[in-house]
């Protein structure tokens, strides 16, 4: 019975990619049907993804850091603490995604594309 889990596991896991591979495949075959490139709109470029997730990074590390100084100097208690840390990470990463947003809404008014 020990070793019904690990085998079970792998036939699963195989099931899973030979599917999901196979499906991939089945998809692109159809596009090539109708005459469509499958390499059309895949690679389309991403130019402010290193800004959101920059911004998000500095907002979560900002959260973590303000909850952390609010924990210290209002001395509450380790279960209220926890709600501290997920509501300042919850607001500063969000507020991070937001100026991501600002910034990238500029740009591109600036360009004329928005």
């Amino acid at each position: 019975m020990e070793y019904l889990v690990p085998i079970t596991l792998f036939i699963t896991g195989f099931a899973m990619i030979f599917g999901i591979r196979y499906l991939v495949n089945k998809e692109k075959m159809a596009m090539i049907e109708r005459g469509i490139n499958p390499k059309d709109g895949q690679s389309a470029p991403k130019p402010f993804i290193s800004l959101k997730f920059g911004l998000l990074l500095v907002g979560l590390g900002l959260g973590i850091l303000i909850a952390l100084f609010t924990t210290i100097i209002t001395k509450i208690t380790e279960e209220q603490s926890v709600a501290v840390y997920f509501g300042c990470i919850g607001i500063f990463g969000g507020v991070g995604l937001i100026i991501s947003y600002w910034i990238e809404k500029q740009w591109l008014e600036k360009r004329g594309e928005f």
